[in-house]
């Protein structure tokens, strides 16, 4: 058997350092060294690699196609060895510390929120703090373990995993229907016949166009409506007031439609589905906090 030699791992975990903060200073201040320092050691791994592992301008520090490449076979490599190591001291297996989580408004309040509960009994030594917001950001600046978050997930170093997806309903409640009318077709939407609770993209500031799917067919509207609104709960209070037709995630919302005080419209129209991605740094050890977080919001939504 070969023996390891010390000398294939230097550099790595500065390697991972820099690919995490996006910066040779910062990761200079995580890794208690001087930027010199830091840059000593990536230029003696390129020697080693003999490739060139970073781009580097005056804004930003980023991979090259090689070192993008070396980075990605490593990492796991170097993540087993960890967990390995921590397994055997018995650490891997502490669930304790700060727990900072970027979560979806909307999933936080309708899933996590109400079974947060179970967890924290299960684990008395964890410290939570969810942040609510309506977008990603940095998470690795902002110093989040991990983030849960509906769309598609952006090109970024973060692991992205799919958690699951939901229907995207269109909703009015009985008070509405009442009083304009039962729209035939999602197209109706588009004329001043009918009001729709538009809900503001976070990028753009403007308002989502609405998705529907029958089968492999797609259908864009772009409804009308006089309010538009950032807060998926506020979309919820509205629609149920009957102040307009709103389109809305199906998951979390079975009880307001038994109770009747929601009918979903266009049954041959209901295939569009939205996806609940988890984010993390991409480290070469996923903490124990972090994991035990993981697995019971996958408990959670199968």
């Amino acid at each position: 058997m070969k023996t390891l030699n010390s000398q294939l791992l230097e550099g790595v975990d500065v390697l991972a350092a820099v690919v995490d903060t996006k910066s040779f200073g910062r990761a200079a201040e995580a890794l208690d060294m001087s930027q010199s320092g830091v840059s000593r050691v990536i230029a003696r791994l390129e020697a080693r690699l003999g490739i060139r592992v970073f781009e580097r301008t005056t804004r930003n520090v980023r991979l090259t196609e090689a070192g993008r490449d070396f980075y990605e076979q490593v990492m796991p490599l170097v993540g087993a060895l960890a967990e390995v190591t921590n397994n055997a001291a018995g650490n891997a297996s502490k669930v304790q510390g700060r727990l900072r989580v970027n979560v979806d408004p909307l999933f936080a309040s309708l899933v996590l929120g109400p079974r947060l509960g179970d967890f924290m009994d299960r684990h008395p030594d964890l410290e939570i703090e969810l942040r609510c917001r309506d977008e990603l950001g940095d998470l690795v600046g902002e110093g989040y373990d991990l983030a849960l978050r509906f769309g598609h997930p952006p090109a970024s170093s973060l692991i992205a995993r799919k958690l699951f997806d939901t229907r995207v309903l269109a909703m009015a409640s009985p008070a509405y229907l009442k009083r304009h009318g039962h729209p035939k077709d999602p197209k109706a939407l588009e004329t001043g016949g009918h009001r729709c609770l538009l809900f503001r993209e976070p990028l753009s500031g403007k308002p989502f166009s609405w998705e529907f799917h029958q089968g492999r067919k797609k259908l864009t509207v772009h409804p009308r409506g006089s309010l538009m609104v950032n807060d998926p709960s506020v979309v919820l209070s509205t629609c149920i007031a009957g102040m307009g037709i709103a389109q809305m995630f199906e998951l979390g919302m079975a009880p307001y439609i038994a109770s009747k005080q929601l009918v979903p419209l266009f049954p041959d129209w209901s295939d569009y589905r939205f996806p609940l991605y988890v984010y993390y740094p991409t480290r070469h050890h996923v903490p124990a906090k972090t994991r035990a977080l993981l697995d019971f919001v996958d408990r959670l939504v199968r």
